[in-house]
Order: structure tokens, then sequence, then C-alpha cells
């Protein structure tokens, strides 16, 4: 896996085509099927912009196959830590270091302790290598899983940089892989749930000062959510929607592909922002 240091290449050394799919949440099916149209080949690179896991029927054999997929593919697979990815990682941790915790997250949510058990040390060490956030200089986009919160200030350049972030400082970045709802007033993250009327959805009122965001993590039933300054493709895998990809071509304008999803998990659609509609504004710079 490649997340850090750059693209495997193709013809007289240009990254070819890029693929970036949202939320695939355990449904694995859809993820073959995608797989398969897409037909990447040497050069190109496939980016998952997080939660592999939760939610659908099959997260182990989702991470099994997409590490596979990092190992055997001759194109670049790239994982973006999604708040699933993150959630899963802890409880891991705290089965050693902090049991007690452990157990109450179990009772919590009792995918965490059946995923894990289904896990091979081969797989955690491929969830290991998930990155924060992955930059595309090429198109001036910004991949990460969840949003950017108003106020977000400053961007690190690059993941090593990020990984120096601790403290307030590092716990306001890690944001970015949960943030939905911002406040009206201050831009301030809000967790779920704890948003007003009143309060925006991050996308809605994103400037651009870091670039156009690509995310996930919000589903969108309706297709590919395109606001001014970034694209949502999470698109209800497994709620009865589509798996979808954004495809960043060699030459021409980008492009969704999808398969159908399947209808496995419950939605909550009585929390989700209204679907912006639009048409994607990506653009090379």
């Amino acid at each position: 896996m490649h997340g850090l240091t750059g693209a495997k290449c193709g013809r007289e050394g240009l990254l070819m085509k890029t693929a970036i799919i949202g939320d695939v949440h355990g449904a694995l099916a859809p993820l073959l099927a995608l797989i398969t149209k897409l037909a990447l080949g040497a050069g190109d690179r496939l980016v998952f912009v997080g939660d592999l896991v939760d939610k659908g029927p099959e997260p182990a054999g989702v991470v099994r196959f997409v590490r596979q997929l990092s190992e055997t593919a001759p194109y670049e697979v790239i994982l973006i830590e999604g708040n699933h990815e993150d959630r899963h990682r802890r409880y891991h941790i705290n089965t050693a270091e902090r049991p007690k915790v452990a157990r109450e997250m179990a009772a919590d949510a009792p995918e965490l302790p059946a995923l894990d058990a289904e896990l091979l040390e081969a797989d955690r060490a491929f969830l290991a290598t998930a990155i924060p956030f992955l930059r595309l200089p090429e198109w001036g986009a910004l991949v990460v899983h969840g949003g950017i919160p108003g106020t977000q200030r400053s961007f690190p350049e690059t993941v090593e940089l990020a990984s120096r972030w601790h403290g307030r400082r590092g716990k306001a970045f890690r944001k970015i892989l949960r943030t939905r709802y911002v406040s009206a007033e201050t831009g301030k993250y809000l967790a779920l749930g704890h948003n007003k009327p009143g309060d925006p959805f991050w996308a809605d009122v994103y400037d651009g000062r870091f670039g156009h965001v690509i995310f996930g993590h919000q589903p969108w039933l309706d297709g590919p959510a395109c606001f001014a300054n970034a694209t949502g493709i999470d698109t209800a895998a497994v709620h009865g929607g589509r798996l979808t990809a954004l495809i960043l071509p060699e030459e021409g304008e980008p492009y969704f592909e999808s398969v159908p999803g399947i209808d496995y998990a419950p939605s909550k659609t009585s929390d989700w922002p209204d679907h912006p509609g639009g048409e994607l504004t990506l653009a090379r710079p």
C-alpha cells in the first residue's frame, strides 16, 4: 500500500485514472460488482473513503478483499480512515490496555467484538495503514472521510506532518473523520444529535479553503451530493441505495460509476441533511 509515498505510474510515468469509492459498510457483493465494472489497470489508483466495516452483512469479508487487492492488484490501493475504522481500532487496543472500557464499548456496540473476532492479524495490519486524508494536487482536491469544521484554520500538507499534531490540536483535527453538522454561529463541529435547526451541514458552508473536498460518512439516497466546494460519495450502499465511485480520469472530466447496493441496515433519514442537487463542480485547477 502506497498511501504516503505517491502513486504507481503507467505510461511515461504518468498517473492514469483515480477511482474513489464511497462507504462500503460491509456490502461485499456490491463492492465486487463495482470493482469489476471499474476495470482498473496498471498505473491506476483506487481510493476508499473509509468505513469499510459495520452495518452490512460482511464487514470482515470486505476488509479481507480490500487487503488482498492492496497486496496483489497492479494498481495502488489507498484506504482513508473512517470513524468506524477508528472505533474498531480503539476497541482492539482497549481489549489489551483498558479491558473495562472495552467491555463497555462492546455492551453498547456488539459489532465491535464480533468483527474483532473475525479479523486476522493481516487484516488489522492493513487497517492500520489507513491515512486521515489524501491530497490530489492534480485536481486541487482533498479526500477525507467526514468533513471540515468551519473552525479548521489550517490543514497539514502531509500525513506525516499531521501525525505530529498532538493534544488539543490533534484532537480537533481528528474531527475530519466524523464531521456532519457545524454551528451556525461559530462553524464548530457538532456531534450528531447536538445540532439545532438552522445549524448547517458542513459542506453547505465550506468555502473551499483547503481545496475541493471529496468525502463519505453522510449517506445520500438520491445519489452523489454535489456542493460548490465538496462532493459526497456515500450513496447509502447498505440502505437500499447504491455503491458509488468518483472517477478522475487521466484526460477529460470527472464522472461517477455505481452499482446497486443492498437494503440491509435501517436508515435514520430524519437525521440526514437535504440533498443539494446540482452538478459536479470538481475540475482541474
